[in-house]
């Protein structure tokens, strides 16, 4: 097997064709990365839709991006669409690609990039099919430094080229254009930084997603104990649940789902106070940006997902659940399981009410 060794690495691929909170994540690896080999150009492989996440707060140097529903198309379109990314990698004469997707067309692209050193897992999340082949030529532990979480799956790499973990946990920095931006929207809507609540109330599938009425009752009850104000956050294809919580809530709500752009959000929760959500990418993007977390988690377990980075309560109804979303849940997928829905608003505001108690010195310390 190829041993790694020091450098020079002057340029290296990072490959996460996954979701928000798997980049995320997966920013904790490019610092580390970046602290090992200065100098480094760090390029992800991406979802174009998240390109500009990654560049806007300080996670690479550059994205070379796939559309995913080319990649999801007729097959004529699908090798299209491969064969014009892999024109655009292999330019960039990788001396490194770490694959931390590990699926059959991300080993695929990294056995064709052209680099000498080429890391992947072994084994496989899933075993690999009789005419499938590892190309990596350093081979990394499915979790890395002894952890459970995800995170140090995405850190597995590291330990297997021998590089110390200096940076544990993902941390993203805006750009100062970002944070002008989101103070500018703080100021039109009269927000006052470290004073507000940012609220996420979508996630990639129902059964992830607590049920707007009672987001809208646990946003009644934290208003009228604190005074925070309370935003909302998302993207435009979370309007419905958005409408829902607008029109069951007696408290005055901010509205910014679907106007922030994806590369502002980390500035914007920067600004804020706490951040409560589902299961979903924003949840590590606010947790990736300092603040507390309050998590709303069902089958998925927090010990595997949770918010990490942060002051943070993952909030989870007891196990094993009966099932509340007959007809919809699929188990054993975390992804397509209701149990969130079993949470009752007086646990949720607990712990919103238990964080802000927690890291109310620490915010007077800074202030």
């Amino acid at each position: 097997m190829f041993q790694a060794r020091p450098g020079p690495f002057r340029s290296i691929l990072i490959l996460q064709t996954k979701h928000i909170g798997d980049l995320v994540l997966a920013t904790a690896l490019a610092k580390n990365l970046q602290l090992e080999y200065p100098g480094v150009r760090i390029v992800f492989l991406c979802d174009a839709r998240f390109a500009s996440l990654l560049t806007a707060n300080g996670a690479a140097s550059e994205v070379v991006t796939f559309r995913r529903s080319h990649m999801r198309g007729t097959p004529l379109r699908r090798l299209q669409e491969l064969i014009v990314t892999l024109v655009r990698l292999r330019r960039h004469h990788f001396d490194m690609t770490i694959d931390i997707t590990d699926t059959r067309t991300s080993r695929f692209i990294s056995g064709l990039v052209g680099a000498r050193v080429r890391v992947g897992y072994h084994p496989s999340e899933r075993p690999l099919r009789w005419f499938e082949r590892q190309p990596a030529n350093v081979k990394a532990k499915p979790f890395g430094y002894g952890g459970q979480h995800f995170l140090y799956r995405y850190l597995s790499p590291l330990e297997a080229l021998g590089i110390e973990l200096r940076v544990r946990f993902p941390a993203l920095q805006p750009q100062p254009s970002e944070i002008a931006k989101a103070l500018a929207l703080l100021d039109t809507f009269h927000l006052r930084p470290n004073a507000f609540v940012a609220i996420h109330a979508g996630a990639s599938f129902p059964g992830r997603r607590w049920q707007p009425e009672r987001f809208a009752a646990a946003i009644d009850r934290i208003w009228a104990e604190t005074g925070l104000d309370v935003v909302l956050v998302g993207g435009p294809d979370e309007n419905e649940a958005v409408e829902s919580i607008l029109a069951a809530a007696k408290t005055p709500i901010v509205n910014l789902a679907g106007s922030v752009p994806l590369e502002t959000l980390p500035a914007l929760f920067k600004q804020a106070r706490l951040f409560l959500g589902n299961d979903s990418g924003p949840m590590h993007m606010a947790a990736a940006a300092g603040i507390p977390v309050v998590g709303l988690f069902g089958l998925q377990s927090p010990v595997r997902w949770g918010p990490v980075g942060a002051p943070s309560i993952p909030v989870r109804p007891s196990m094993p659940c009966d099932c509340v979303g007959d007809g919809l849940c699929e188990r054993p997928d975390p992804n397509k399981a209701c149990c969130v829905w079993r949470l009752e608003v007086a646990h949720v505001v607990e712990a919103v009410l238990e964080l802000l108690a927690r890291t109310e010195t620490a915010l007077e310390a800074e202030m």
